[in-house]
């Protein structure tokens, strides 16, 4: 199924969004006029490899979105995490708890990421892995399954149980919602990085810092770490090519179906 709706009030923009199941799996997303935003959400050729990536640009233009977009969006955020922190707070108290009876205290994991133009800040986690965790990366590192500038190994030795039941869920992220607050982070966005990521960024991978990251986003109900790193880098380039209100909203519809789905979810 294809909607196509106009807003005058968010400038004129014309979204065609395709809602088959398919289009939930592989997306690709082309802009061709700067003041028609088109997203076109549909399975890529099938090749010898089933995520391979459409051709994505190599240089990207930046676009500041007007004072009442960029109003909107923040308070999208705000009344969004607020909600959600409410009718999720029974849920976070119960899992705060069983952490601190299965493996102890510091209850939240606490991580420098890059956000907005590569400001630094501290992203907060329900702690899923043992307590010396980062301590033991560089064990594991003739073991990460990820490519390129990702670290991620399915069976992570220093995963807890609890953490295998949460991680898939995504309900480990929910003390992010607290960094969506402060507006360090928004709801829908590119993946937060960490700084010895963005050390390794060329200048087309910089464009991901033009905007804030997400708690969700394409990367998340496209197949989340199933993806190649260049698909992961296409869906956030695309992002920040593309964003509009209406693409955030999409994102966050989308997102609850693609964690239960738990696809390329450790």
């Amino acid at each position: 199924m294809v909607a196509n709706t106009h807003h005058p009030q968010w400038g004129g923009e014309l979204m065609s969004i395709a809602f088959d199941r398919e289009a939930l799996e592989l997306g690709t997303l082309d802009v061709r006029d700067p003041d028609k935003v088109v997203v076109d959400l549909r399975r890529a050729e099938k090749t010898s490899n089933p995520t391979a990536p459409t051709t994505a640009p190599e240089i990207l233009v930046r676009r500041e979105a007007s004072a009442t977009k960029r109003f909107l969006k923040r308070a999208i955020d705000v009344v969004g995490a607020s909600v959600l922190l409410v009718v999720a707070a029974p849920i976070a108290a119960c899992i705060a708890l069983a952490i601190r009876v299965t493996s102890g205290k510091h209850v939240l994991f606490k991580q420098t990421r890059v956000g907005l133009d590569g400001a630094l800040f501290t992203m907060y986690k329900f702690r899923t892995m043992v307590r010396d965790a980062e301590d033991l990366r560089h064990q594991l590192v003739e073991h990460n399954e990820a490519d390129g500038l990702l670290f991620k190994i399915a069976d992570d030795p220093r995963v807890t149980r609890l953490g295998r039941v949460l991680r898939p869920l995504g309900l480990d992220e929910l003390p992010q919602l607290l960094n969506v607050l402060k507006g360090n982070m928004s709801l829908v966005g590119p993946r937060p990085a960490l700084p010895v990521e963005v050390d390794k960024y060329d200048e087309r991978l910089k464009a991901r810092l033009w905007v804030k990251p997400g708690l969700t986003g394409l990367w998340q109900i496209n197949g989340r770490h199933e993806l190649s790193f260049d698909d992961y880098a296409r869906f956030d380039l695309h992002y920040v090519d593309n964003w509009s209100l209406m693409l955030d909203l999409w994102v966050l519809v989308a997102t609850l179906p693609a964690l239960l789905r738990r696809r390329g979810a450790y």
